[in-house]
């Protein structure tokens, strides 16, 4: 179990900048990627804000097609699962944030392996096993509608949410990964300990924060079209994008926050095996990672600075604790019972 404080901080993250490197894949991948002619990725990312700009310089750059298919974790989890038990694998490469970890129990699912410019991540951004890269760093925090809540008027912290004045105002997904209520539980847990964290959940589950069965992202959304005011256990990379958009919504960096990681893996039995690597080797250097930065995303490679540091835990008033998804796939069974418990 690797649960740690994040300590990167902001100066350290510059000065791991650099200038942008060539990608580290030999020409012998390169070539034979561009003979298979294309690769087909598995997805959780948002299609518009992420994909098709990958897709766009991926395909320029390699002349290899990205064929995507996109769904929340557990589609991308059982997709994968059956296409092996059926002996019909489509998938080339996969991302998420803790699928692999459910996979990679799995008999010839996860292909071992690891792009070279993974040698240059921090050890919690990259599997010691050899399953799985991050490609980007995600908050989990809160978030405000700013037409609702007025400058001054935000909760500081998890105490100030057990205020009356937000009872049936707060809402969360129901979805049971990490940025839902069920993650929201496993912080508080491992931040206060068990009997003071059941006391802090059960005096929270008095304001009936509203459970929707929808992705984080959607919760943002319905809070920022003013059915809610606060939004639970969002990543803060959404609520800046949408922000920067004009949309009436700020975070609030409240601590310590759950930070995870995005990953990325290759398909044991991949049909298009070189151009799998290909495409997890670009999503990973600087070249990709720009691509995320500049799309919204927190960069996972340390050589990307994201737009706005501010992002990003700095180890004082806003605090940080990673978790991997070997973490995350042992815990999220019992704080999704417990959230089950708690507040349905």
């Amino acid at each position: 179990m690797r649960c740690s404080s994040l300590c990167l901080s902001v100066s350290v993250l510059l000065a791991l900048a650099t200038s942008t490197p060539a990608l580290a894949v030999s020409q012998e991948i390169i070539e034979a990627a561009k003979k298979e002619g294309q690769v087909t990725w598995y997805t959780t990312q948002i299609v518009n804000q992420l994909v098709v700009p990958v897709q766009n310089v991926f395909e320029k750059k390699y002349g290899v097609k990205i064929n995507y298919v996109r769904g929340n974790t557990g589609d991308v989890i059982l997709r994968v699962l059956n296409e092996v038990k059926a002996g019909r694998v489509a998938c080339d490469v996969f991302d998420g944030l803790s699928t692999v970890a459910t996979l990679e129990h799995e008999k010839d699912v996860v292909l071992k392996w690891l792009p070279d410019e993974a040698k240059s991540y921090p050890p919690e951004r990259v599997d010691p096993n050899g399953y799985w890269t991050a490609t980007y760093i995600a908050m989990s925090v809160a978030g405000v509608n700013t037409d609702l809540v007025k400058p001054g008027e935000e909760p500081k912290n998890w105490e100030d949410l057990l205020n009356p004045k937000w009872k049936g105002k707060m809402a969360w997904s129901s979805a049971g990964s990490s940025t839902s209520g069920s993650g929201f539980v496993g912080i508080v847990l491992d931040t206060y300990g068990e009997a003071k964290g059941m006391e802090y959940l059960r005096k929270l589950a008095q304001n009936q924060v509203v459970n929707l069965p929808v992705a984080s992202r959607q919760v943002l959304d319905n809070v920022i079209a003013g059915e809610y005011a606060i939004a639970l256990q969002i990543n803060n990379h959404h609520a800046s994008i949408s922000a920067k958009q004009g949309a009436p919504v700020k975070w609030l960096p409240m601590s310590p926050t759950m930070v995870n990681s995005g990953n990325i893996s290759v398909s044991a039995k991949a049909p298009h095996p070189n151009a799998a690597k290909l495409l997890a080797e670009f999503l990973v250097s600087p070249e990709g990672q720009t691509i995320y930065r500049d799309n919204g995303y927190v960069p996972a490679n340390p050589k990307v600075l994201p737009l706005d540091p501010s992002l990003l835990p700095n180890g004082t008033d806003f605090k940080g604790v990673f978790y991997t998804p070997e973490k995350l796939d042992e815990k999220l069974p019992i704080w999704d019972k417990i959230f089950q418990e708690t507040f349905k």
